[in-house]
């Protein structure tokens, strides 16, 4: 599989859907995809992902989402490494009239964290933090640190027959809050959120399917109508913040949150 562009504009349709659909909507999705490299290389087909957070010192880019701003973003770290957290990606998506636009840069650099750290004179991968310029700028115009670092183990699909398109099964939801620039997650401190309080009863597998903005692929429009799937509102950031509030208060009249 080629590397994801650096650009790439695309619709994301989200799904909430129980555990036994998983095998006969990939075996709809097989007649056109083949797996992944990443669900190739894994005995069950699924492999970790792990995503850290970033939001500003107010938490504009959550309260943009819970407000249901049409033009948002958000930002993130990503890695399928757990052990060394390299190579990462920094990300940036971008929501704006249903279209995702989402910025990707590889980082290899195992102190990739004194790239978006723009606070360490003496890092020197110069190259490096020029092709995270986009995540850099907003990182310091926003103020922005990490929040909070997700997991969950991901079957992905891979189109055969059109330029780009991909289903996505995730399964096994996890969250730490996380402030430090850390993609290891700590397992005593790692909680779920993929309980009933979020999903419908029995359902807790989140589907995507993902294709370039032009057009929405036929065999797709066809797995949703004959699966009767139901479209649906899902953010990991959102919801992994949802079930910590307990431990986070959330002050929506003055338009901040704070740890109790």
């Amino acid at each position: 599989m080629s590397e994801m562009p650096a650009l790439l504009e695309r619709y994301e349709l989200k799904f909430v859907i129980p555990e036994h659909m998983v095998d006969t909507i990939s075996d709809f999705a097989s007649v056109y995809c083949h797996p992944d490299r990443h669900s190739e290389q894994s005995p069950d087909g699924y492999y970790a992902v792990y995503s850290l957070y970033f939001d500003s010192p107010n938490f504009l880019f959550l309260r943009n989402r819970l407000e249901g701003v049409a033009n948002r973003f958000n930002m993130r770290v990503r890695t399928y490494n757990k052990e060394s957290g390299t190579p990462c990606f920094l990300e940036v998506k971008q929501k704006r009239d249903g279209i995702i636009r989402k910025y990707r840069t590889k980082v290899e650099d195992d102190n990739w964290e004194c790239i978006v750290d723009g606070a360490d004179p003496e890092y020197r991968g110069v190259s490096e933090k020029e092709k995270a310029g986009l995540f850099v700028r907003l990182a310091c115009s926003h103020g922005a640190s990490p929040r909070v670092l997700t997991s969950y183990r991901r079957k992905a699909w891979v189109s055969e027959v059109d330029d780009y398109a991909r289903v996505t099964f995730d399964r096994e939801l996890r969250f730490q809050p996380e402030e430090r620039c850390m993609l290891t997650p700590d397992p005593r401190r790692m909680s779920a959120y993929d309980n009933c309080t979020l999903f419908t009863p029995e359902c807790s597998i989140v589907l995507e399917l993902k294709c370039y903005a032009k057009k929405v692929p036929i065999w797709m429009l066809d797995l949703i109508r004959h699966f009767d799937l139901c479209r649906c509102s899902f953010s990991k950031y959102v919801n992994s913040m949802r079930t910590t509030w307990e431990q986070w208060g959330y002050d929506r009249g003055d338009r901040t949150a704070t740890v109790q």
